[in-house]
């Protein structure tokens, strides 16, 4: 079976430091890029962290700071990867959740612009847990009859990822075969405004925070109320992505502000 595209999509996984999206830091990424003629391009770097990999990391992906010592930094591998990512969907498993928005937080730190509006998001793992709710290797055993034996490598997670979706779609008959229907089914929890799930948008379409005393509550309400909130969120541990949209939200009220007085 062939993806049905109509631009490229670019699966990737990522081996990072921990789970932190505004702490922790990639050492790892694997990409595979599916073309809309079903060619693919596969590429794999190990990266410098430029902090301490935790022992219960390296446990995990067998990654250690030996072995990374002399690996280029996320910032040095940037504009590559930038380029091979352009104009191309994403793919990935709990990619929404967390590959994407650590992958956002690298490039904002390296200083590359990064954001989702013109991309569209299919995560796999959401596909699976909506239809059969189990893990990556039990995933790759039940749609693909084989054994990921190379678990937490991002190579081999990554062409998993991209195997067990084609074995998705012939399975299920309701998946249709086009991005823009898988992007929408492997959402959940609503729609994201950021890409840790910190603002969401309503079911009339208004940017809401999902958390603390302001939760469920507008934006535009907090801006009315307390515009300083503003302000401690650029200053608290938040992602940078997040971080960006508060601005960006509080730059747009200043400028209707201005244009109404």
């Amino acid at each position: 079976m062939n993806l049905k595209l109509e631009k490229p999509i670019v699966f990737f996984d990522l081996e990072t430091t921990g789970v932190q999206i505004a702490k922790d830091r990639i050492v790892e990424i694997a990409i595979l890029k599916v073309f809309p003629n079903g060619n693919k391009e596969s590429k794999t770097w190990l990266v410098n962290p430029t902090i301490p990999i935790p022992i219960e990391s390296t446990q995990i992906h067998g990654i250690s700071d030996k072995k990374v010592e002399n690996e280029p930094t996320f910032k040095e591998l940037a504009s590559e990867i930038s380029e091979l990512l352009h104009n191309s969907d994403l793919g990935g498993y709990n990619s929404n959740k967390f590959d994407i928005p650590l992958l956002a937080e690298e490039f904002l730190r390296a200083g590359v612009d990064f954001d989702m509006k013109n991309r569209k998001a299919v995560d796999v793992q959401n596909i699976f847990h909506k239809m059969e709710q189990r893990t990556l290797v039990a995933a790759y055993k039940f749609y693909c009859n084989k054994d990921l034996t190379n678990a937490h490598s991002a190579e081999a997670d990554t062409t998993a990822t991209f195997e067990v979706l084609l074995s998705q779609l012939e399975k299920y008959e309701e998946l249709e075969n086009n991005v823009n229907f898988l992007s929408e089914f492997s959402v959940r929890g609503g729609k994201f405004v950021d890409l840790a799930g910190f603002v969401r948008y309503n079911d009339q379409g208004e940017e809401i925070l999902s958390f603390g005393k302001y939760r469920g509550v507008t934006l535009k309400q907090i801006w009315k109320e307390n515009k300083g909130y503003f302000s401690w969120i650029q200053n608290a541990d938040f992602p940078l992505y997040t971080k960006n949209v508060m601005k960006n939200f509080a730059d747009k009220m200043r400028l209707e502000n201005k244009f109404n007085s």
